[in-house]
């Protein structure tokens, strides 16, 4: 092989014919398809939706395990986990009250927030250094100062317990397919799903099961948070050398104890990469939650969007924000210091530190009840000042942004709906399956055939078009700005740790809060959707533009400068075809953000998949929200496999070009 191939990382496409039998499809279409191939013949659509909505209300009103009823247990076990969500929001929030009305007094006050902070810094401190423990106390005063604490705090208790309870469940399934191959199959297909479907397809069942209330809330959150702990649970035990668990049979340890004492232990850091995804997803689901029934910051900004106040709605956003930054924080320094064989940092003597400065805080509350209840009048805001700026822009540049929505939706979005929606369904399942066949194989190809057919026979073809034509256009602009944007930052180490704190912000920002500015500026319609999913998707495109460069070998870089490339021959024939596979993976996460974000983006007006899961979800039609949301599982998950195929195949091929 020439060297300028190497140092390009680039070998030349082979199987061909498959793309080639793709546009010979698409010509086809244009000129001899009958109408039952081009569009979704009404005798093809099945009627999932109407069965799916019997089987679920048959399940939840009139099925019996034995002699009780089926309601009766989830109605049992939302009662039995409203005590411990109550018991713990008492504790951090509320404190103990008793009476009623105007006779209601508290006995006893919750925990004091400055003792809390304190003992929180004090364990990122011992964790990490002064850094962690300097970011904990003014996340802490933040909450404090513009009165968030209280919510913060019941949002942090319903936090806790789904955590707790994903966390049991993820481990519990993980070890499972870890031991069993078939129970591996069968739990990464439901977890795929399950990670795809819309948040709002679990709020449907959730009420019908659980009622409305702080505990369907949490079993709505457990549900969508569970999948990344059994991925990271199985990643983590296959990533246990042989040898160490050679070692536990040679010393008699039984399969249990080989599990709990050798295995489990030697996975700690990977397992704590899952918990800290945990958090994160359950942090992203307190907003939907509050729709059912939990309190908190979710609250907050539910209540801020229904006002229009994007002030108190961003600053209640980023409570959340600064909830989920200590979190992950706090998880990740742990999970290092695991990995570097730290133990012991956390001594006896420091959680009695931590013990005496929380109750020596709540007790002088009683004296000084600031300690305890922040003053309203010393709450700060900055509500008006992001409100005012809102209408100003509003006033000064109405006609610049009108303009410019329609522009783009009639130049560009419009037409590109009009083309995706012309295209023969029948063309874009055989062009799916013959992209999966050459990226990875006939398995993959009609696993992607299959999941597009699914969406042609329940009825949601159109509205699956519709969703991809806003999917594209955001990625593309995501990308587009977000790449270069990565790929910058990626030669700048001081902006780096910045940049990354500035990211976590962005990705842990809840999905309405983007939508608020959006609509203020542009109105309901597609252009505000499109707006908020590509300012949601922006994220990973930057993240991964940052990563994909350190993928670069540098004695590659190294052969291309002695061999006289400029600087932008080394970017455009080294870095980018090196660095191509975990651009691939990141334009993959950008579409799974974007499709995320894109449910969401349904209660500004838009007409596709996650306008039909919000409309079942408003009118309680069970059936349509979950085969609406399927849909959107199956779009999602065709074009992740089509994504990571091509990814593997590009680092075969660069490893077989450079081997």
């Amino acid at each position: 092989m020439a060297a300028e191939d190497v140092i390009a990382g680039t070998v030349a496409p082979q199987r061909r014919w498959s793309w080639l039998a793709v546009v010979g499809l698409l010509a086809l279409s244009v000129l001899w398809l009958p109408p039952t191939l081009r569009d979704v013949p009404p005798a093809l659509v099945l009627p999932l939706t109407e069965r799916v909505g019997a089987a679920l209300n048959w399940f939840a009103r009139e099925a019996h395990l034995g002699p009780v009823a089926v309601q009766d247990i989830t109605r049992g076990l939302a009662a039995l986990f409203d005590a411990p969500i109550e018991a713990l929001g008492m504790v951090l929030a509320e404190g103990y009250e008793r009476g009623a009305g105007f006779y209601r007094e508290r006995v006893l006050p919750p925990l004091s927030w400055a003792g809390l902070i304190g003992a929180v810094a004090l364990l990122g401190w011992r964790l990490s250094g002064p850094g962690l423990a300097g970011l904990i106390v003014v996340s802490g005063l933040y909450l404090v100062s513009f009165g968030l604490w209280t919510s913060a705090m019941i949002t942090l208790s319903s936090v806790l317990i789904c955590v707790v309870l994903a966390l049991v469940l993820g481990l519990a399934i993980g070890v499972w397919s870890y031991r069993s191959a078939r129970a591996e199959a069968v739990a990464r297909g439901t977890m795929n799903v399950m990670q795809t479907v819309p948040i709002f397809s679990y709020l449907i069942p959730t009420l019908l099961l659980f009622g409305y209330g702080p505990s369907a809330a949490l079993f709505a959150t457990v549900v969508y948070a569970v999948p990344p702990m059994v991925h990271a649970t199985v990643l983590a035990l296959r990533s246990v050398p042989e040898e160490t668990r050679e070692l536990a049979r040679m010393t008699g340890c039984t399969r249990g104890q080989t599990l709990w004492k050798v295995e489990l232990p030697v996975a700690l850091p990977q397992l704590a990469i899952g918990l800290n995804q945990v958090v994160m997803m359950t942090l992203n689901m307190v907003i939907i939650a509050s729709m059912i029934g939990a309190g908190g910051l979710g609250f907050d900004v539910l209540r801020a969007l229904r006002r229009l106040d994007i002030g108190a709605g961003l600053q209640a956003g980023l409570g959340i924000v600064v909830i989920a930054v200590v979190l992950d924080r706090l998880t990740q320094a742990a999970a290092s210091a695991q990995s570097r064989g730290k133990h012991g940092l956390v001594r006896r003597r420091d959680l009695w530190a931590m013990a005496a400065l929380v109750a020596g805080t709540t007790g002088l509350s009683f004296a000084a009840p600031v300690l305890t209840d922040w003053p309203a009048a010393w709450t700060l805001t900055t509500a008006p000042f992001w409100n005012d700026l809102v209408s100003w822009i509003n006033r000064n540049w109405f006609d610049t942004l009108d303009a410019f929505r329609t522009f783009a939706l009639l130049q560009v979005m419009n037409p590109l709906r009009d083309l995706l929606l012309a295209i023969p369904y029948t063309v874009v399942i055989a062009g799916a399956g013959a992209a999966g066949v050459a990226l990875g194989g006939a398995r993959l190809g009609a696993l992607c055939a299959a999941l597009l057919a699914f969406i042609a026979v329940a009825g949601y073809w159109d509205a699956a078009m519709t969703s991809l034509y806003l999917i594209l256009i955001a990625v593309g602009i995501a990308l587009c700005m977000g790449v270069p944007l990565g790929i910058w930052l990626s030669r700048r180490p001081r902006l780096r740790e910045p940049a990354t704190l500035m990211l976590d912000a962005l990705q842990t920002m809840p999905t309405l809060v983007y939508l608020l500015p959006a609509v203020m500026l542009f109105r309901n319609g597609d252009v505000a959707a499109l707006i908020a999913v590509t300012s949601y998707a922006i994220a990973p495109a930057v993240r991964y533009g940052m990563d994909a460069m350190r993928h670069v070998p540098p004695e590659r870089l190294e052969a291309a400068r002695m061999c006289g490339c400029t600087p932008w021959q080394v970017l455009t024939r080294v870095e980018l075809p090196a660095a191509f596979p975990t651009l691939l993976l990141g334009v993959n996460q950008t579409i799974m953000m974007a499709l995320s974000m894109l449910v969401i983006a349904a209660l500004v007006g838009t007409r596709e998949l996650g306008q039909e899961v919000y409309t079942a979800l408003s009118q309680g039609k069970t059936g349509e929200g979950l085969v609406a949301g399927l849909c959107v599982a199956a779009l999602a998950l065709t074009l992740d496999g089509l994504l990571k195929a091509a990814s593997a195949r590009t680092e075969t091929r660069m490893g077989q070009s450079h081997a």
